[in-house]
């Protein structure tokens, strides 16, 4: 549901998401994707909750969601939308850049963050996208994300 009590129709939920990205609670910051087009394009949506972890420091009394944080939810959305493609099984997308991101308007809770990302170039393991990110249709944050796609089994996690 959007802040106006509307209903969002999702293509694909948390579950689903989960199958597509290695992200989990509390790092996994998207709560469904509204549309998918693999490599092509993805819309996904964050409800920002009053408990989420990160906004009782950032700031007291005056909470707003950290932009890294709208960054990442960003990238997170970007990842499905390549991850989705058949010959990205067994892959992982990591960060390769972060360009021209602004912050036009402060993210609260009760907010429905709508992510956008357009894929514009894919050469080899690395790629570019276009991202947006919107309250009721007000920007919020925009900027170009660079990835890195690799194997998941180059990528040590723990040791």
């Amino acid at each position: 549901m959007t802040d106006q009590g509307e209903k969002i129709e999702l293509v694909l939920d948390r579950a689903g998401i989960e199958a597509l990205i290695p992200h989990r609670e509390p790092f996994l910051l998207l709560d469904g994707l509204t549309d998918l087009e693999p490599g092509q394009k993805v819309v996904g949506i964050k409800n920002v909750r009053p408990d989420e972890y990160y906004l009782a420091g950032h700031f007291p009394g005056n909470p707003i969601m950290p932009g890294v944080l709208i960054v990442e939810a960003l990238a997170q959305a970007g990842a499905c939308a390549l991850l989705s493609m058949e010959s990205m099984t067994g892959k992982l997308v990591l960060f390769g850049g972060i360009d021209r991101v602004r912050f036009r308007r402060p993210v609260r809770p009760g907010d429905t963050l709508v992510l956008a990302i357009e894929i514009d170039r894919i050469r080899g393991p690395v790629g570019r996208g276009q991202g947006t990110a919107t309250v009721n249709g007000e920007l919020a944050a925009d900027g170009r994300l660079t990835f890195a796609v690799v194997d998941a089994d180059e990528v040590a996690f723990g040791a």
